[in-house]
């Protein structure tokens, strides 16, 4: 399948290569995350939307520097900062670029309608979601202020 968000290599926090065809029969949840910022409370949420869905959903978050440099830390300070603060088991990526001349494959493919065939987007702040449908084709994505909990996400998952 050319352009498929399953061919695209990223590596876990730990700097483990991750294999996104894993994810193949699930939606995935993509979030551009951030320890000092706002809606970092969103981890939570994020957190628990994880352990109500294990069987359909998949959440990855992907630590972004790029807006308001709300995301400092190395991965091992990262790790333990979602853990202790948040209890995040789910999987977080390498700290990436969402954005601009160095943005990540992964979210090239999110944010160019030539990629995934549904919709072109840019990403406008720390926290925006992006729904990835069980065959792995992009539902929509979500600005900051849209919690993980909200029905706009959910309702795909039932």
């Amino acid at each position: 399948m050319e352009n498929s968000i399953y061919s695209i290599k990223i590596n876990a926090l730990n700097g483990k290569p991750t294999d996104l065809s894993l994810c193949k029969g699930k939606h995935i949840l993509f979030v551009n995350v951030a320890s000092k910022c706002g809606f970092t409370n969103q981890y939570k949420d994020l957190q628990k939307l994880s352990d109500a869905y294990p069987d359909t959903l998949v959440v990855i978050g992907a630590p972004c520097n790029q807006f308001g440099m709300q995301e400092p830390g190395e991965a091992s300070q990262i790790q333990s900062f979602c853990e202790l603060n948040f209890g995040v088991s789910f999987l977080l990526t390498e700290k990436i670029k969402v954005k601009g001349t160095d943005q990540h494959p992964l979210y090239k493919w999110l944010t160019d309608k030539n990629l995934n065939g549904k919709k072109s987007s840019s990403v406008k702040w720390n926290f925006q979601k992006y729904l990835v449908d069980s065959d792995g084709k992009l539902i929509d994505y979500y600005f900051s202020a849209t919690k993980p909990l909200s029905s706009k996400i959910v309702k795909h998952l039932k």
